[in-house]
């Protein structure tokens, strides 16, 4: 079977690319393969406003399950509300509009279907099916991680709850014992009786003690002022964050996207804003061109956050990684919104990292963090 595009992995990357596609083009031959039943999987991604560009708010507002006006992050030190837009997307939202989009324009979305091989043009499935694509896109997934990562891991409980659900969100409350790392709390207002709420930990271990975080969870919201009614789902995940060179993002064919092409916001884990900004690339007029360019961009900026990962992790202890980000949040709104977007130029990199260094700091190992690539 020939297509313009074959779509390998049907999470958040490829379903994106699969709107951005139809959007500009809805005569587009296009496959998306997904070895699940649904796609995007069982997911909550979240984005600041300047996260996605204006080209491509037609086909991601669709997507938009809740949106709030400012969030709120909260310190030992100090609480701030950051007036930023914040917005979230569900998997199962993703999957109503990717496959809706699918259905109108004719796209085949293989459900159920595991892949076997993918080449540069060309995916073979486990039953030896073959698509050929003009173009084709590997995103089944991080693959194994370079021995130079550290994590961010989490496990998040959506709760229908009786009590006072926060107004806006709140991204990071660090007033929880910090275990082995920096730990924090990130909490979603989903409705008036349901919010999400995410245990999250900075650490060098991939471990993931669910029935702990969960009693932490669950104990972190009733200690909140909230009667926890029911569980209604659950969500996790364990994102490598490079300390180290990782994978170059460029052009490729296949074209690797997420963790393993190198396409990812290596401090926050966030996928959400390098993701949007592939998918419109790919609807450009010479596309490699276009993802060559935003390749470099993203070069660019993640030597500058591979730095920070090492300084976060080499360089202060443990116990005092939040300070870091205490640190951040009393910068001006412009610069957090640059650093989430990955769009930081030489002023907002030097804010950013200047100033009285945090308590914990090694020094040795911080100059040489600040000195690496």
């Amino acid at each position: 079977m020939a297509y313009d595009v074959v779509l390998a992995g049907g999470g958040l990357q490829n379903g994106l690319i699969a709107l951005a596609l139809l959007h500009q083009s809805p005569l587009k031959r296009i496959a998306i393969v997904e070895q699940g039943d649904r796609l995007g999987g069982n997911h909550h991604w979240s984005f600041h406003a300047a996260d996605v560009p204006e080209a491509a708010a037609g086909w991601v507002e669709p997507l938009v399950t809740k949106r709030w006006p400012s969030y709120d992050v909260c310190f030992p030190s100090f609480e701030r509300r950051v007036d930023s837009a914040y917005a979230t997307v569900t998997s199962a939202r993703l999957d109503e509009v990717v496959r809706a989009a699918a259905a109108a324009a004719g796209a085949d979305v293989m459900l159920g279907r595991g892949v076997r091989s993918v080449q540069a043009d060309h995916v073979v499935l486990d039953d030896g099916t073959r698509l050929d694509g003009a173009l084709v896109v590997d995103a089944r997934g991080p693959g194994a991680p370079t021995p130079e990562v550290a994590y961010q891991k989490f496990l998040g409980l959506t709760l229908r709850v009786a009590g006072r659900v926060p107004e806006r969100p709140l991204i990071m409350d660090t007033r929880v014992s910090q275990t082995n790392g920096l730990r924090f709390v990130y909490v979603l207002p989903l409705d008036a009786d349901r919010v999400l709420i995410e245990d999250t930990y900075y650490d060098e271990s991939p471990v993931v003690d669910r029935a702990t975080l969960e009693q932490r969870i669950l104990d972190y919201a009733r200690g909140h002022g909230l009667e926890v009614l029911e569980i209604v789902g659950s969500e996790h995940g364990v994102l490598p964050l490079p300390l180290e060179r990782t994978a170059t993002p460029r052009f490729t064919r296949p074209l690797v996207a997420g963790y393993a092409g190198g396409w990812l916001q290596p401090t926050t884990g966030y996928s959400f804003p390098v993701a949007v900004r592939l998918a419109l690339a790919l609807t450009a007029a010479d596309p490699r061109a276009a993802v060559n360019e935003l390749a470099a961009r993203l070069g660019e900026q993640a030597v500058f956050l591979r730095r920070l990962n090492r300084w976060l992790f080499r360089s202060i202890t443990p116990e005092h990684r939040w300070r870091l980000f205490a640190r951040f949040y009393r910068l001006p709104e412009d610069v957090i919104a640059r650093f989430y977007a990955m769009e930081m130029g030489a002023i907002e990199r030097w804010k950013i990292v200047a100033g009285v260094p945090p308590r914990g700091l090694r020094m040795r190992e911080f100059l040489r963090a600040v000195g690496d690539a």
